[in-house]
């Protein structure tokens, strides 16, 4: 999540915590194991490393450690089903949901293509930096620029900013990114959700089509879905202060629901 989408949350009277997945950012990498091209994985039916309940009960460590009984999830891309599969695996520690750019938290093995940009996918294949710190920024600058929003200029000044920053080596670690791609979720179905959930998308997605979000609020009962136009598989700055007041919106009516 941006800095500056963390800060128009505040403002609007949340607390914002975040966290990096495992084998991304700074948490913790596993060492080097054998396993599948990352796509490979993502249609496959089991991961080795670890599973989705694992990657929903890590998010409930961070509100553990914080000392917060709940809280309202948002989740964007992978974090968007991680954010779905939290709901269904901990229902009473999620007040909200917000999954944005994201499969369904219970789309596995082929059945992901259905909602996949298949071209996009091949281009991912496609980069190739040498495992430095400088290579580390220059994939992370070619990874936004893929993911970038159709209808809103590239920063990428403000991209390079971000990977110089954040320095995640799991970005081109085809091994970590196998292992979360690779995390098969064993639990109930999303249609179980049952907590106020708001579902985002791009309609100009390069990576993940649009009707993966329609077909995630359409299960899920009473969700509501935004279409987002020009926005792509990221989360532009243009559209921060929208995004904050959905989710104030999305806060204050479940606030207002009865026991």
């Amino acid at each position: 999540m941006p800095d500056g989408l963390c800060e128009l949350l505040a403002a609007q009277g949340f607390a914002v915590a975040r966290y990096d997945q495992r084998d991304a950012g700074e948490s913790t990498h596993l060492p080097p194991t054998r396993t599948r091209n990352p796509f490979a994985a993502l249609f496959g039916r089991r991961g080795g490393a670890y599973t989705a309940e694992d990657m929903a009960d890590d998010a409930i460590s961070v509100l553990d450690a914080l000392g917060w009984s709940s809280a309202h999830v948002f989740g964007q891309s992978l974090g968007g089903a991680i954010a779905q599969r939290i709901a269904l695996r901990h229902p009473g520690r999620v007040c909200t949901l917000t999954s944005m750019s994201a499969l369904p938290g219970d789309a596995a093995g082929l059945g992901t293509l259905r909602y996949m940009r298949l071209s996009t996918l091949a281009k991912f294949a496609r980069l190739r930096f040498p495992d430095t710190p400088e290579g580390t920024v220059e994939a992370g600058v070619a990874v936004a620029r893929l993911c970038a929003s159709p209808g809103y200029p590239f920063d990428e000044q403000a991209a390079r900013e971000v990977a110089e920053r954040v320095a995640d080596t799991g970005i081109h670690d085809p091994q970590a990114q196998s292992r979360q791609i690779g995390a098969q979720w064993h639990g109930p179905a999303i249609g179980s959700i049952a907590v106020p959930t708001l579902v985002l998308h791009g309609d100009g997605d390069p990576l993940i089509r649009p009707r993966a979000a329609r077909r995630t609020a359409a299960r899920i009962p009473g969700a509501r879905l935004a279409i987002l136009p020009g926005v792509g598989h990221d989360v532009p700055r243009p559209i921060w202060i929208e995004i904050a007041a959905r989710i104030r919106q999305l806060a204050d009516t479940a606030s207002r629901r009865p026991e």
